[in-house]
């Protein structure tokens, strides 16, 4: 630096280097850095990715969670100026938008203010990928009376028919807490021509109706706590990725279609006493799913294990990854074998045993009355005690116990796993809501490891690792998913049903 100045050596860097800098940044941040100088002030004009969140503007303090019906209206008015300002910077067709993401509550006007901006931007310049987000402010599927629902569902149509320029060049669109006529959701895939990717949370057509959906362009789609009778997919030549969390009715709730190019499938529910077992082999008839997770939310098994059959194997021929998360805790683990005879390319097991406390239903005579079953396990042995298993090389399990059920399981997922290189073994996860849960058995000192070691391959040839750890290594973290914890609305309504 030279005498009596200070050498700015960001300032000095070039302008792509100082956009990628900024691109990195929500639009609150990057338009304080922009009044820094002249120069700064001309960087938000050729961003390549702009996101805009309302929740950004929120007061210090207050959350989505908390966040009352007039901060709403404030923080979407001063995210509509957001949007306008830092969009209207922009030269027509100068720089390409490659990414472009609006969240804000669905509240007066501001989303047509906010979709107008868009779309009108969308007409100047060339967007890649655009999304729109719609908040309601509201945590839990129960915090909308049906009236509110209905209510949400027509303002959402009001702006769908005020954008459409917006919407048509949508890419990817959540939605939650809102109630459409049989028609509506019909209407928005009609109109979001582009629409590749599509949440729906807590979204319904009142009584227990059909959910019917065609597009030529849909890659991934995720209905959550959506109380829909059946979902039928009719025609998604492009569909990749599905969620479906939380059915109605055990009765085919999901039809599966055109759907050729499905690999990545994440199922969730809670198994009542009431429920029949589903039978993968019919429910993903005429798929090839990669990866396969499924929720059981600590409470009964609702697969039914399967004798190998042409059309189970036809079904999980190209399975490679299953992920069984929220296994009831206490019982024998041994119906999962049945996925492995029928996926031989299949390469890695996980799996999380934990009774989730805080979002188990506990009382004995709720659980009583709302036909909870109190035997969570299903039972299953194999007809192949010689099976041998060629391409699994990887076991995880989360909230691993050292007593003889799963020791006895570990040892025989290693007799039939012959090249299997790994087993990753952790205790209970954590978690702030579950109060005085009960100790685990897991092997904490060195001496349990070699211990439990010594159990495991007794009389068996392995040339596995196992690694017994209480830190969970950052990308197995990231294949167990923590539960919502409330009792979710299409839960309610079927037991209402009963």
């Amino acid at each position: 630096m030279g005498k009596g100045r200070r050498d700015d050596r960001i300032s000095a860097l070039p302008n792509d280097i100082l956009v990628n800098i900024l691109d990195r940044l929500n639009v609150p941040d990057a338009t304080r850095a922009s009044i820094l100088s002249s120069r700064w002030s001309q960087l938000p004009a050729k961003l390549s990715r702009l996101i805009i969140n309302a929740q950004d503007f929120l007061p210090k303090g207050v959350s989505n969670a908390t966040v009352s019906d007039d901060e709403m209206v404030r923080v979407n008015a001063t995210a509509v100026e957001a949007t306008k300002s830092i969009l209207a910077r922009r030269s027509p067709g100068e720089h390409t938008i490659r990414f472009l993401s609006a969240a804000f509550y669905l509240r007066d006007d501001a989303p047509i203010s906010i979709g107008k901006a868009v779309g009108h931007t969308m007409e100047k310049h060339l967007v890649e990928t655009a999304r729109f987000s719609l908040m309601t402010g509201k945590v839990g599927v129960d915090d909308l009376k049906d009236d509110e629902l209905v209510i949400c569902g027509r303002e959402f149509m009001r702006f769908l028919d005020a954008c459409h320029n917006a919407f048509r060049g949508l890419t990817s669109l959540d939605m939650e807490d809102m109630r459409f006529s049989e028609s509506d959701i019909s209407n928005i895939l009609v109109t979001c021509k582009r629409l590749k990717h599509l949440r729906m949370t807590n979204c319904d057509s009142g009584d227990p109706s059909t959910l019917q959906i065609d597009h030529s362009h849909l890659t991934e789609l995720s209905i959550a706590q959506s109380a829909f009778e059946q979902v039928k997919l009719n025609w998604l030549p492009q569909l990749t990725q599905m969620t479906f969390d939380n059915w109605l009715d055990y009765q085919d709730p999901l039809v599966l279609g055109h759907v050729p190019l499905l690999e990545t499938l994440s199922l969730t529910n809670v198994g009542h006493s009431f429920h029949r077992l589903v039978k993968l082999s019919e429910f993903l008839s005429g798929t090839s799913i990669r990866v396969l997770k499924l929720v059981f939310k600590c409470e009964r098994i609702w697969v039914q294990p399967e004798r190998p059959t042409k059309s189970l194997a036809s079904v999980f021929r190209q399975l490679r990854f299953v992920n069984l998360v929220t296994l009831p805790e206490g019982y024998d683990l041994t119906w999962t074998m049945f996925i492995l005879e029928a996926a031989p390319l299949l390469k890695e097991l996980c799996m999380a045993v934990w009774d989730h406390a805080c979002i188990m239903q506990t009382d004995e005579e709720t659980r009583k009355e709302e036909l909870y079953s109190e035997n969570k396990g299903v039972e299953w042995d194999s007809a192949a005690a010689d099976f041998k298993h060629h391409n699994l090389v990887t076991l995880i399990i989360f909230c691993f116990e050292s007593d003889d059920h799963m020791v006895s399981y570990l040892r025989r997922i290693m007799a039939a796993a012959v090249n299997l290189e790994d087993v990753f073994l952790y205790s209970r996860l954590e978690c702030d809501n579950c109060q005085d849960e009960k100790p685990i058995r897991f092997p904490w000192t060195k001496r349990q490891r070699i211990s439990l070691k010594k159990r495991v391959t007794e009389g068996i040839e392995s040339f596995a690792i196992i690694h017994a750890y209480s830190t969970v290594r950052a990308d197995h973290l990231a294949k167990y998913m923590y539960p919502e914890c409330s009792l979710d609305k299409s839960r309610k309504m079927l037991l209402n049903r009963q």
